[in-house]
């Protein structure tokens, strides 16, 4: 019956079925082929991996999301990042990665950084002189670093599948989303001089200080949640609903460009956006019922036990697998099938669980720019209407400049563990 299950998931993605859809019809049909469980545990178990104060964060970052974009928030930043790095060659590349890093410690969501910057930064590089290529591939590129920089979406989704610090966490990732960064960044710099990327004139330092003075609401984002977050004054379930009010008050009585009028509208829009994962999350944790009563946790486990190599190869093992899964599967339904499988695995081998998150959600935020099912990647092509092909050539030099970062998270893995030591010393005695 496995193999005919498998079968059937591969036929519904190779037809294009939604993962949520596919996740749901083979769980219940696995589930419904075995006497030994009812049939309604399939109903119970999605309505079960919902029921978690957790994951609230998910549509809460989202609105903040949202609101970041209708407020205008989001092209307050881009002014700023422009008058502070505009006028070197490839500024408007420079200013895109400046601004991904900044709305990644926002809104958590790089499907949000995709069509919120993407929008404003794709047409306005294009009309200044870049090729289409570039101007999809970094901001497909740079929107990944919103899984990754805290706040972010995947990792309080993580750390309630493997019940650790969403805090801890999110400090883990900070150093690693900031060289991913520096590292785009170096990929603009290189190729600045061989495609003659363009540049602007440089702001007046009156005006670049003004511009920074507007951006000011948005730029003490981060560190007002990320400083709550680590100072115990508030869960990030709680950070993610302060986000959204901070945007909603800034953009209504600090900027003035939200409207009263246009929140059915944002709202209605977010739990679309949120559906999509939720509901994928959920049949997710039906179809995980059915791989636990194979006991498939407990075969992984052995199979990495008995095989030599250690931590290294089970890493890079982990690294290669959720690459792979990445191209078909959304983060959050991948993480809820697999992490409950390997998760044995890697503290049998002495793995910290905070580690193995960070390579997971690293890992999985790349495969936001993998065809064919990369959403960062889609969103980005067709706001600048070319195919996936060349999206995807216009990616490949970020993407392999990120997966230069991933493999020092590999090799070092307990480097990252510094900050989270630092900040929550009590988790790591």
């Amino acid at each position: 019956m496995g193999a005919i299950l498998v079968i059937m998931f591969i036929a519904f993605v190779a037809l294009g079925v939604p993962i949520s859809f596919a996740l749901g019809v083979v769980s219940f049909t696995g589930i419904a082929s075995l006497a030994q469980i009812p049939n309604t545990v399939v109903f119970s178990k999605m309505f079960n991996g919902l029921n978690s104060f957790t994951l609230l964060a998910v549509p809460l970052f989202i609105l903040a999301a949202n609101l970041m974009n209708e407020g205008e928030i989001t092209e307050k930043l881009i002014d700023c990042c422009n008058a502070l790095v505009g006028h070197f060659r490839g500024g408007l590349a420079y200013s895109n990665v400046l601004v991904s890093m900044i709305f990644a410690g926002i809104s958590g969501s790089s499907q949000a950084d995709t069509a919120g910057v993407g929008k404003i930064f794709i047409p306005s590089m294009e009309k200044q002189g870049y090729d289409k290529g570039t101007s999809v591939g970094v901001t497909a590129a740079s929107s990944t670093l919103g899984s990754i920089i805290p706040p972010s979406i995947t990792m309080v989704v993580y750390a309630g599948i493997a019940n650790v610090s969403t805090g801890a966490l999110f400090m883990s990732g900070l150093v690693p989303g900031i060289l991913l960064g520096l590292a785009m960044m170096a990929v603009v710099k290189m190729y600045s001089k061989k495609k003659n990327f363009p540049k602007s004139e440089r702001v007046p330092a009156k005006e670049a200080l003004h511009l920074v003075y507007q951006s000011l609401p948005a730029l003490l984002t981060p560190i007002i949640l990320i400083g709550g977050i680590v100072s115990g004054l508030f869960t990030p379930t709680e950070s993610a609903a302060f986000a959204s009010m901070y945007a909603l008050l800034v953009g209504l009585f600090f900027y003035r460009t939200i409207k009263v009028k246009n929140l059915p509208r944002i709202l209605i829009e977010t739990m679309k956006m949120s559906s999509l994962s939720l509901f994928a999350l959920a049949t997710a944790n039906a179809l995980g019922e059915l791989l636990s009563y194979y006991q498939l946790n407990v075969i992984v486990q052995q199979f990495f036990l008995n095989m030599s190599g250690g931590r290294l190869v089970f890493l890079l093992v982990v690294v290669a697998f959720f690459m792979f899964v990445g191209t078909f599967m959304d983060a959050v339904p991948a993480m809820i099938l697999f992490v409950p499988i390997i998760l044995p695995s890697a503290t049998a081998l002495g793995i910290s669980p905070i580690i193995l998150g960070l390579i997971i959600v690293v890992t999985l935020a790349l495969g936001l720019v993998t065809p064919p099912y990369g959403l960062c990647l889609l969103i980005a092509s067709s706001i600048s209407g070319i195919t996936i092909e060349d999206a995807f050539k216009g990616t490949l030099p970020y993407f392999l400049s990120s997966i230069l970062v991933l493999m020092l998270l590999v090799l070092f893995p307990n480097l990252w563990l510094t900050i989270p030591s630092l900040l929550f010393p009590a988790l790591f005695i």
